[in-house]
Order: C-alpha cells, then sequence, then structure tokens
C-alpha cells in the first residue's frame, strides 16, 4: 500500500507545516530562493529537479503565500518568484537545519558561511550574530563559501553566481534574461 501525500489526522502544527514544506524538494527551492534564485529556469538548472516537480512546488508555495509569482515582463511573459514575508521567516529553520546536517550528517562538511552584513561577524547555529545579539533576518545575512571549499561537481549558473563571491541573500542572484 502505498504512503498517502498528507498528515490527515494529525492535529498538530507540526503536520500542518510537512504538509507544505516536507515534501521532498521543497525546502531545496525555499533555500534557493533565500539565495537570489528567482527564475523558474535557474530552480530548474540548479536543482536538477524534474519540471513537473518544479512547477508543482512552485506553485504549492505559492498558493501557501511563501512565494510571490511576479510578471517582470510582458512580451514574451516572463516571471520570476520572489519569498514574501511569510516565507522569510523560514530562514531561522532552514539555517538551524542546515548547520545540523553539518554537525550530524557523515561526509557533510561546510559549503557555505553566513556572516551579519552589519558588522561581518560569522552568524552562529542558531541564526544569531554573537557580535550584536539577536535573530539575524535574512535581509541581513551575506553568504560566501566555506575557505576550504575549491570546487564544486555542478557547473549550473547559480553555483558558479554563488561561488563568485559573497552575496546578500534576498537579492536577485542571476540577471534577468530578456
Amino acid at each position: 500500500m502505498a504512503l498517502g501525500k498528507n498528515y490527515d489526522g494529525q492535529e498538530c502544527a507540526l503536520a500542518a507545516a510537512l504538509g507544505l514544506l516536507g515534501e521532498r524538494w521543497t525546502l531545496l527551492v525555499v533555500r534557493d530562493a533565500f539565495y537570489g534564485v528567482r527564475r523558474y529556469s535557474d530552480f530548474l538548472a540548479h536543482l536538477d529537479v524534474p519540471r513537473a516537480v518544479l512547477a508543482d512546488r512552485l506553485q504549492a508555495l505559492v498558493d501557501a503565500g511563501v512565494l510571490e509569482k511576479q510578471r517582470y515582463q510582458e512580451s514574451p511573459p516572463r516571471d520570476e518568484y520572489v519569498l514574501t514575508e511569510r516565507g522569510e521567516e523560514l530562514w531561522p529553520v532552514l539555517h538551524r537545519i542546515a548547520r545540523w546536517g553539518e554537525r550530524n550528517m557523515a561526509g557533510v562538511s561546510p559549503r557555505r558561511l553566513f556572516r551579519h552584513t552589519e558588522c561581518g561577524t560569522r552568524i552562529d547555529p542558531s541564526g544569531h550574530c554573537p557580535a550584536c545579539g539577536g535573530e539575524i533576518p535574512p535581509a541581513e545575512v551575506e553568504t560566501v563559501l566555506a575557505p576550504e571549499v575549491t570546487s564544486s561537481r555542478r557547473d549550473d549558473p547559480v553555483t558558479k553566481a554563488l561561488a563568485a563571491g559573497p552575496h546578500r541573500l534576498l537579492e536577485p542572484l542571476l540577471p534577468r534574461s530578456s
């Protein structure tokens, strides 16, 4: 018997959140949106996700108010996906899960470092700035490759742009195509 795709019968907020965020690829789509990926084609190239799955995940995130689909060109029509305020609330969760993975999953080491743009201090695993105190909002976070990362098996435009140097979260990572 195949497993169901939802958590019907579970009366808890975690089950409700997992109904949206627990599908394969969904959190990686959200992660890439924080990195500044906005176009369908760039999500597709960076994630190697099947087209139908990506379209489904993007639509589910739009329907849930996590992403907003914005038209940036009328002819031919071109859209981009931007995190909403609701979506930005996921930053501490994603950051903590990734840091947990670095500490607890065999063979996984940090690929990216995250710094507070206001003071340059590396953000701790809980998403706080040790120098300034408090949880840092994603608009004040910059990411850079960890010094020990010298290469990547990936060669897509998103990977290349992220490797090029510091990048502030939420800012568009790649220029718009016309």
